[in-house]
């Protein structure tokens, strides 16, 4: 599924497309390092233009990643429920297949647009754009898009939203920070999701989590949420209706500084 994006190039095969290597240039004499250099220029001059839709429409726009079964969807519905009238919510998802999850968004009554990436393993900014034609935006206050499971790829690629926020469940284990600091420190807030679990599992220890984040530089917040109790809700609820204002205060700053983890 690598494929796509070019995220096969890796610290033990780089060589191979560096100048000289022996898949440098492709069969039609194209430098393979320039192709995928252009792929990511390409996807961030498309995030801009995304970004600039979200604030012509006054729209906050976060981005969810996490891996697979963390309880995106499931924190998706927890938020709706919460917020009922107060700010409306449209939803755009990204799975490699089905509508499961853009239907369970539909059956709270909330726009959800599913974008099935076949065998990519994120979104990207052409493909939210895409979706984005698919979405009136009009009197939305929120876009959440809940990216492809994965806690690699996603991280790297600009799909025009305000703000990261990554999941990190309980049953995953405290260490993910440490091994997947791409992914942890792009995050402008980290939920440790399934906190009901905690007094049952006993070995997921937020303050390591934490730490491990704080140990790649990250200042960004880290709260414990349960979307099956709605413990944490309301502080998660209060940092989003928070980021929403900024961003309207200040949309041109939101728009220019959107997506980078600061």
């Amino acid at each position: 599924m690598c494929d796509t994006c070019g995220c096969n190039v890796t610290p033990g095969n780089e060589h191979l497309v560096a100048a000289g290597g022996h898949l440098h240039k492709t069969a039609g004499g194209q430098e393979s390092v320039e192709v995928l250099k252009g792929l990511l220029d390409a996807n961030d001059h498309q995030a801009a233009h995304n970004r600039e839709h979200f604030g012509r429409h006054d729209a906050l726009a976060i981005n969810l990643m996490s891996s697979p079964g963390a309880g995106k969807t499931a924190l998706l519905e927890a938020t709706i429920d919460a917020l009922g009238d107060r700010l409306k919510v449209a939803v755009v998802e990204g799975d490699l297949e089905t509508e499961n999850d853009a239907e369970r968004i539909r059956s709270k009554g909330v726009r959800a647009v599913q974008i099935t990436t076949g065998s990519a393993c994120h979104l990207d900014a052409h493909m939210v754009h895409t979706a984005l034609h698919d979405l009136d935006l009009d009197g939305i206050d929120i876009v959440f898009i809940e990216n492809v499971g994965n806690l690699v790829c996603p991280a790297s690629f600009d799909l025009g939203q305000h703000l990261n926020v990554t999941l990190l469940s309980t049953p995953e284990g405290h260490d993910k920070p440490a091994k997947y600091p791409v992914m942890f420190r792009s995050a402008d807030l980290v939920l440790i999701s399934k906190a009901d679990l905690l007094p049952v599992l006993g070995d997921f220890e937020p303050d390591y989590a934490t730490k491990a984040l704080r140990q790649l530089a990250s200042v960004a917040p880290v709260m414990e949420v349960s979307s099956k109790t709605g413990a944490g809700v309301a502080d998660w609820l209060q940092w989003v209706r928070d980021e929403l204002e900024n961003v309207r205060r200040a949309p041109e700053a939101a728009q220019v500084a959107g997506g980078d983890g600061a």
